[in-house]
């Protein structure tokens, strides 16, 4: 048969990949290889609850330097 070349369970006609691995590997392209495994690491390695918490932190830790990065009215300096 043709398995799926990540999961090695779905079976795969024209493709190396099944649908799931597709988007996982469209996830590397986009994001990069290292910080995919990153995630999966620092994320998966936690119990569901705790799993949660740190999907929600590392998406404002994200959202928050993305913010600052294109926040225009940072750009002024702060008065001691």
């Amino acid at each position: 048969m043709f398995e799926c070349a990540l999961c090695e369970r779905e079976t795969c006609y024209i493709t190396k990949l099944c649908p799931d691995c597709r988007k996982i590997k469209h996830l590397m392209t986009v994001a990069s290889r290292e910080r995919v495994v990153e995630i999966l690491e620092n994320v998966l390695s936690r119990t569901h609850d705790k799993q949660n918490n740190k999907i929600k932190e590392e998406v404002k830790k994200e959202v928050e330097q993305i913010t600052s990065h294109y926040d225009l009215r940072n750009t002024k300096p702060q008065k001691k």
